[in-house]
């Protein structure tokens, strides 16, 4: 994303008014940017406002922030509807329970991943953000889960998807677990002893097809 661009979806996702954002919006789909493009923006945008925290963003632009992605997706549900309904052939039916970890207030990544696994034919319990430890486990023990995805944006708060894994696996939950946002390698997935790790909302989608299948 060049200089001018990330200046742009940065005052988009900053702005009070919540006017920008859809401008933005608006303007890009009318050169023919798809939504999931868009989302991949947005995400950039909001990882770059994160990197930022505590040292030139605070509180209240993370909250602005995540006013307008949540404004932004509103928007663009429809248009990611179809493009996770037409990546929908093949799939193996089941449930996955996803959330935003503890701490962590942004959800367009995890909403769009929600957004597409149910429209490829999964069940999808979304528990939202700011989601601890124990409310995961029972989510995935009452929903009988066959698979937990958890979502971070930001570093201050990836630290807490170790607290979820190690609780689930102390309350006997042998569930699969996925982990992806903005703060999430593939190393961390791997130290804090996740099953999978995925890049972007298409990646998750196909790992969870994937994992099913086998299961199936």
């Amino acid at each position: 994303m060049d200089a001018s661009n990330t200046e742009q979806i940065i005052d988009a996702l900053l702005d009070t008014r919540k006017l920008r954002i859809e401008a933005y919006i608006e303007e890009r789909m009318s050169r023919g940017m798809s939504a999931y493009e868009l989302v991949e923006k947005l995400t950039s945008g909001l990882e770059m406002i994160g990197a930022g925290y505590r040292e030139r963003y605070f509180d209240a632009e993370l909250m602005v922030s995540g006013w307008n992605a949540k404004k932004a997706l509103e928007i663009l549900r429809p248009f990611l509807e179809q493009e996770g309904a037409a990546k929908a052939a093949g799939t193996t039916l089941g449930t996955v329970v996803i959330g935003t970890v503890k701490g962590d207030v942004h959800d367009i990544g995890k909403e769009v991943v929600e957004i597409m696994l149910a429209s490829a034919g999964f069940r999808v319990v979304d528990l939202g953000i700011d989601v601890d430890k124990e409310r995961f486990a029972r989510a995935v023990s009452e929903s009988k889960a066959d698979v937990l995805a958890l979502s971070a944006l930001l570093t201050t708060t990836r630290e807490y998807m170790a607290e979820v894994i190690s609780h689930l696996r102390s309350q006997g939950l042998s569930v699969p677990i996925i982990v992806g946002g903005g703060a999430v390698t593939e190393d961390f997935a791997r130290k804090i002893g996740a099953d999978y790790y995925c890049k972007d909302a298409i990646d998750g989608v196909t790992k969870v097809k994937e994992l099913l299948a086998r299961a199936g």
